[in-house]
C-alpha cells in the first residue's frame, strides 16, 4: 500500500514536471496586454498585402508573432480599412491592440488627400502647407517626370486621387513622386497605354479630366461619348469645365457671356479640338469611361437639376432643357 503510494506521488511529480518544461518552452506568440513600449513611425505602403504588413510589424517590434497578427486580420474584416501611408504605433501590442492602432485615422501623419477633380495648384496648396513635408518649389515640379509625356511637360491629370501619408520631413518631390507612381499603377491596371480608338492615351486622360468635372459617376461613360462624338464631326466641345479652368472660376454654376469669350487654349467655346493638357485629377472611374464610352448618337447634355443630367442628339430638345435648366436655377435647386 506505502509503494502503491509512493508510486502515485512520483509519477504525479513527473507529469507536474512535464507541464512545466512544455509551457515555458512552448513560444509564446503576443507580448502582454497592457504595456506598450515606445511608439515609433510605421508605413504601410499601397497595395502593401496583409502577410507583408504583418512580417514588417514582427520586424519593427510591433507585435510578436506576424502568424498570429495575420490569422486576426483575416477574420477581422476591418483590417480592410488600414490606409496606407505613415502610422504612429506603439511597439509591445498584442495583435489586436495593434490593429486598433492601425485602423485610428488619428494616428497618420502627414495626411495628403488628393480629391477626384482637383487640380496640380489643388495639391499645390497642400503640399506648400504640409508640416510634413519640405524643399517645395516651384521649380521641383520641373524634376518630376509625368507618367505619359506630353510637349508641355505637365503633371495634371497625373496626380492620382487617393489619400496618402508621409513622414515628417519628406522632400516635397518624393510626394510628387508618389502621387504620380500612384497613376501609372492604376494606369497599367486600366490599360490606359492602348488608348481608345485613333486617341492616345493622353487625349483619353484629358476626356476623362473633363468627363469628372462634367457630371456624376452615373454619367461618366455617356458624357465621355458626347466629348467623342463632337470632336469626329469637328463640332466645338463647348464646356464649361474647361473656362472654368482656364479663368478659374471653378466652382461656379453658370458662366457670364464674357467669360466664355476669354482667350486661352482651354477656352472650349472659341477652339476645336481638345485643351492641351487635362483640367483635373480624373479618378479610376472617370477614366474607365473614357475608356470605355457609353454608346449612343448625343452631341448635348445638360444637368436640369443635381442628379438629372439629359442627354439628346437633337439641339431643340436640348433647348427645351436649357429652360428648365434655367427655372430650377432661379428657383435656388443648385444652392
Amino acid at each position: 500500500m506505502n509503494f502503491s503510494r509512493k508510486k502515485i506521488l512520483i509519477i504525479a511529480g513527473i507529469a507536474m514536471v512535464i507541464a512545466f518544461g512544455y509551457g515555458q518552452s512552448r513560444p509564446q506568440t503576443e507580448f502582454k496586454a497592457g504595456t506598450p513600449g515606445t511608439e515609433i513611425s510605421f508605413e504601410v505602403a499601397n497595395g502593401q498585402s496583409g502577410s507583408a504588413i504583418a512580417i514588417s510589424l514582427q520586424k519593427s517590434g510591433v507585435i510578436k508573432s506576424s502568424k498570429t497578427f495575420f490569422q486576426l486580420a483575416v477574420k477581422d474584416s476591418r483590417s480592410q480599412s488600414i490606409a496606407p501611408g505613415v502610422h504612429l504605433i506603439h511597439t509591445h501590442l498584442t495583435s489586436n491592440q495593434a490593429l486598433v492602432e492601425l485602423l485610428d485615422t488619428k494616428k497618420l501623419i502627414g495626411v495628403i488627400s488628393i480629391k477626384e477633380g482637383s487640380t496640380l495648384s489643388d495639391v499645390v496648396a497642400q503640399i506648400k502647407n504640409s508640416s510634413s513635408l519640405s524643399g517645395y518649389s516651384d521649380s521641383i515640379l520641373k524634376k518630376v517626370k509625368p507618367a505619359i509625356a506630353n510637349t508641355r511637360a505637365s503633371l495634371e491629370g497625373m496626380l492620382f486621387p487617393a489619400q496618402y501619408s508621409f513622414a515628417k520631413g519628406t522632400k516635397a518631390k518624393s510626394a510628387f513622386d508618389a502621387m504620380v507612381g500612384k497613376f501609372a499603377a492604376i494606369s497599367k491596371e486600366l490599360h490606359l497605354e492602348r488608348g481608345f480608338e485613333n486617341y492616345t492615351s493622353y487625349q483619353v486622360l484629358t476626356i476623362a479630366s473633363m468627363a469628372q468635372v462634367e457630371g456624376d459617376p452615373s454619367d461618366f461613360a455617356k458624357i465621355s461619348q458626347v466629348i467623342y462624338n463632337r470632336l469626329r464631326i469637328g463640332m466645338p466641345l463647348q464646356l464649361n469645365s474647361t473656362v472654368q479652368y482656364a479663368a478659374n472660376l471653378r466652382g461656379q454654376i453658370s458662366l457670364s457671356t464674357s467669360s466664355l469669350q476669354i482667350q486661352s487654349p482651354y477656352n472650349t467655346y472659341r477652339n476645336v479640338g481638345l485643351p492641351p493638357t487635362p483640367i483635373s485629377n480624373p479618378g479610376q472611374a472617370a477614366i474607365l469611361s473614357a475608356l470605355n464610352p457609353e454608346k449612343g448618337s448625343w452631341l448635348y447634355f445638360i444637368t436640369v437639376r443635381p442628379g438629372d443630367t439629359r442627354f439628346t442628339s437633337d439641339y431643340s430638345q436640348f433647348a427645351k432643357w436649357e429652360i428648365v435648366y434655367h427655372q430650377n436655377l432661379a428657383a435656388g435647386a443648385f444652392k
